[in-house]
């Protein structure tokens, strides 16, 4: 492990945070044991307080388990982990971002065309007049605008997995970084404030087909650019 103390003392989120950089670029391969706190704690330079408390994270992450004989040894991410690590996965620079934008971008095309559905059949009054009114919010409050506009129809949606996975994927987008989202001129969606306020009138009129069908429209084009993109950074890195 490449540790450098921590200058700190109060420190469990970082220390929880440096942690999760090994596991995740592959300094620490699955199977690899963690050393013990108070080795850890040596390393790191910080009380075996905060190395507990942060290995009590990287567990609930389900990056790691105890293993027979009381050693912490690393799991295979990819096959251990859940939607939680994907902001610590574009922290730590192991997907491309490209790759990463795109995979975020598809797995909201689909939660937010069924949400859109979901909130045209389930909604309350209250829930579908507040969708109509942050549709007027487009194009000029970006992307502030556009995630309280997702919450607001996911809210009317009554999924509580959905919102959960929306707050994930907002990390996500902002670990990516929303100015690479701009720079390659994927915020045509934010600026389409005419499809926003016909997906609210739709959710309004209860038309859960129609709503569905106009959100994946919506997204469809960005998914298809970015996916585009992510094949060309693939074949010519």
């Amino acid at each position: 492990m490449d540790i450098t103390p921590i200058a700190r003392t109060s420190v469990s989120d970082e220390v929880l945070a440096r942690i999760v950089d090994e596991i995740l670029s592959g300094r620490l391969a699955p199977g690899d044991a963690l050393p013990g706190e108070r080795d850890l704690a040596e390393r790191f330079g910080v009380n075996r307080h905060a190395v507990r408390e942060a290995l009590k994270g990287v567990r609930q992450a389900g990056l790691v388990h105890i293993a027979q004989g009381g050693k912490t040894r690393v799991l295979n991410w990819r096959e251990s982990a859940g939607l939680d690590v994907l902001s610590a996965v574009a922290a730590a620079g192991v997907v491309p971002p490209l790759l990463l934008l795109r995979d975020v971008t598809q797995m909201r095309r689909i939660v937010a065309a069924d949400a859109a559905r979901l909130c045209a059949e389930r909604a309350s009054d209250a829930q579908r007049t507040a969708v109509s009114e942050l549709a007027q919010g487009y194009p000029d409050g970006g992307f502030a605008a556009d995630t309280a506009f997702w919450t607001a129809v996911i809210d009317g949606a009554g999924n509580l997995a959905y919102r959960l996975a929306l707050n994930t994927l907002l990390a996500g987008m902002r670990g990516v970084g929303e100015q690479v989202f701009r720079s390659l001129g994927l915020d045509g969606e934010l600026l389409d404030r005419q499809a926003h306020l016909d997906l609210a009138r739709h959710i309004a009129d209860g038309d859960g087909d129609a709503a569905h069908d106009l959100t994946s429209a919506l997204l469809g084009g960005i998914v298809a650019t970015l996916d585009g993109l992510a094949s060309d950074a693939v074949t010519n890195p």
